[in-house]
């Protein structure tokens, strides 16, 4: 199989802090011998489990950023017992212009994995993950939100597996991650998901959602900030003393696809309920209502599929048909 092409200006074996880029050639219109240069940051001290932390797997996702790029500012490596690798923005290209998937070759970096050495650009730094940065991890943390087309109550999740150890491991690092709400967390299709990969890679893994509607907020910000610390605390890499919510986190689950609501129409989206409310099933949550004419046409109206709370709605207010319109979890 062909070498991938990303070549990281730091070394990956080297103790200490280290500041660099993942350097990916990419010859272009404006640079004949350019490159897509992805920033990374590396602590390593002492002997350790090695933890790999991502933002950015979607570039209008925000959370993850920001919390990471405030580690990476970090100086105080005698904290630190083994080794850190911190990548704030995995997809930079769809990042540097606040897109969901990359402009370059308008793949989602999050369904295409294990990726391709000799694919397009987002098939590239799948692959480099896939066969380089996630054999060096024990512990991966991957931070989501929903972007501009979701918002979510901000949770920290992992799934169901096969081998029970890891799943119980991946598990109990979620609840360490320290977010409002823990979700064991169904997939609408697992297929080349991140999530995926570094499971089947034997690696404990943790997903967050944490907000969304393409923006951040405070709170949210701070959940993951603390997460991040939470997480390293939890891996036995970074000393301290873990912070925790004030209040204890909800345990929720999604047992089937009934947990989610698909929209089968175009339109005006009136919710009826709002995000963390706890509804009953056949109990209305949102009304869609169509924008092309006034008539005397009722608006279709959505009914809970199940008992549960409300985690994610779809934003803008306008929707089309396909959208997911909501996400209802059964609190454990």
């Amino acid at each position: 199989m062909r070498n991938n092409p990303i070549t990281p200006t730091i070394d990956f074996d080297k103790d200490g802090i280290q500041h660099g880029f993942l350097r990916l050639p990419y010859s272009r219109d404006d640079s004949a011998w350019g490159a897509v240069m992805i920033p990374v940051t590396q602590f390593k001290h002492g002997d350790g489990p090695t933890a790999l932390m991502t933002g950015g797997n979607h570039g209008d996702e925000y959370e993850g950023p920001i919390a990471l790029y405030n580690f990476a500012n970090r100086t105080d490596i005698e904290n630190f017992q083994g080794r850190v690798i911190v990548i704030p923005a995995m997809n930079f290209p769809a990042f540097q212009q606040a897109t969901r998937v990359s402009p370059v070759d308008k793949l989602n970096l999050n369904r295409i994995f294990p990726g391709r050495p000799d694919g397009s650009l987002t098939e590239v730094i799948a692959d480099y993950f896939s066969r380089t940065l996630v054999p060096m991890a024990d512990y991966v943390l991957d931070i989501h939100s929903g972007g501009k087309t979701l918002d979510f109550v901000p949770f920290a999740a992992s799934h169901i597996l096969d081998d029970k150890q890891q799943q119980n491991a991946c598990e109990a690092a979620a609840k360490a991650f320290g977010a409002p709400y823990y979700l064991q967390m169904l997939e609408i299709d697992a297929a080349g998901l991140y999530d995926t990969l570094v499971e089947e890679s034997g690696k404990v893994f943790v997903t967050t959602e944490l907000g969304g509607g393409g923006t951040t907020y405070p709170h949210t910000v701070d959940i993951a900030r603390r997460g991040v610390d939470n997480f390293l605390i939890h891996a036995g890499i970074l000393k301290g003393e873990p912070r925790l919510p004030d209040t204890e986190a909800i345990n929720l689950d999604m047992p089937d696809f009934r947990s989610f609501i698909f929209s089968e129409h175009a339109g005006l989206v009136e919710p009826c309920v709002a995000m963390g409310d706890i509804v009953r099933e056949g109990e209305v949550i949102a009304r869609i209502h169509s924008i092309e004419r006034t008539s005397s046409t009722a608006p279709a109206e959505y009914l809970a599929p199940r008992d549960g709370m409300v985690i994610c709605r779809h934003v803008p207010s306008l929707i089309k048909i396909g959208d997911c319109l909501n996400v209802i979890a059964e609190v454990v």
